[in-house]
């Protein structure tokens, strides 16, 4: 399955006695492990770990998640807010002597100490948490449906992609083969005759098949069939990998490596000019695709 680790998902719902409006937005981009933060007012804290949980529980195993939950109080509803006293006329006192001591202007007032908020502690009851729970995960699940199906969607577009690219490989290997046959045929016939040109200046002789059996050393060292053959069977595992429900794009990141590899070998036994510039195509290709797979979950 691939899955494009940059969406974004939202919702938003009222919790179940109507009292609150709650949003949920999830939005990520490309990361080599799952990295998740999650922004949400103190009271509802509490709920941090158990929706990094819940998000990989959906399966979001990767990619560097943002999630956001907004809780709009539309009704006050089993929640009290108290002062803390003391910590109230600390605070106040301090401000005092700071006023006093550095001749400041006094504008100590209400709202001026109120932006205190450690002065305040809320309270709600015991049996909300799991209320608060379900009330969140309402928008949640809308924010995780919408946010996977993008993702879903965008990975489909870059594997329809990537597929272009590897047929467009495909076509540049099936040239290569056809001009490396050409090519080992043509300069055993040129070795051949080269050698016996050399022989025959220096006077020395040697047999036919000595000469042929030099020239079938040269083919071996120089044929390419075997990494021809490994890249296509590499071509198929793509295939194979990215139709499999499993996330795919790390084991899709190893594949490349193996298909730069043989290209590689490919590049450095390849004596032919046009091969060598095919041999840069297909790695412009590979780079290309090594770039959109850094997005696949």
């Amino acid at each position: 399955m691939a899955n494009s680790m940059t969406a974004f998902g939202r919702a938003r719902t009222l919790s179940a006695d109507g009292s609150k409006d709650i949003t949920a937005e999830i939005k990520s981009v490309n990361s080599r492990y799952l990295d998740c933060t999650v922004k949400l007012a103190r009271i509802y804290s509490f709920l941090e770990e158990k929706i990094k949980a819940y998000l990989t529980e959906k399966g979001i195993t990767r990619g560097k998640v943002e999630v956001y939950i907004g809780v709009d109080v539309l009704e006050q509803r089993g929640i009290e807010c108290a002062l803390d006293s003391a910590a109230a006329a600390s605070y106040i006192e301090a401000l005092h002597r700071l006023r006093d001591e550095f001749g400041l202007r006094d504008d100590i007032s209400v709202m001026r100490v109120a932006q205190n908020r450690e002065l305040f502690t809320v309270k709600k009851p015991d049996d909300d948490d799991m209320r608060d729970w379900e009330d969140v995960k309402g928008a949640l699940d809308g924010a995780i449906d919408c946010f996977l199906e993008r993702r879903a969607a965008e990975g489909q577009r870059l594997i329809a992609d990537v597929s272009k690219k590897i047929e467009g490989i495909r076509a540049l290997c099936a040239r290569i083969k056809e001009l490396s046959e050409t090519d080992i045929q043509g300069y055993s016939t040129k070795l051949c005759e080269r050698i016996k040109k050399f022989l025959s200046d220096f006077d020395v002789e040697t047999s036919e098949q000595r000469i042929l059996t030099e020239a079938a050393i040269y083919a071996d060292k120089a044929a390419i069939d075997e990494e021809l053959v490994r890249l296509d069977s590499h071509f198929a595992s793509f295939y194979e990998i990215t139709s499999s429900p499993e996330p795919c794009g790390r084991k899709l990141d190893f594949l490349l490596q193996e298909m730069n590899r043989e290209t590689n070998t490919i590049g450095s036994k390849a004596g032919n000019a046009e091969i060598a510039h095919l041999v840069v195509d297909i790695k412009a290709e590979l780079e290309k695709i090594r770039e959109q797979i850094q997005n696949i979950e």
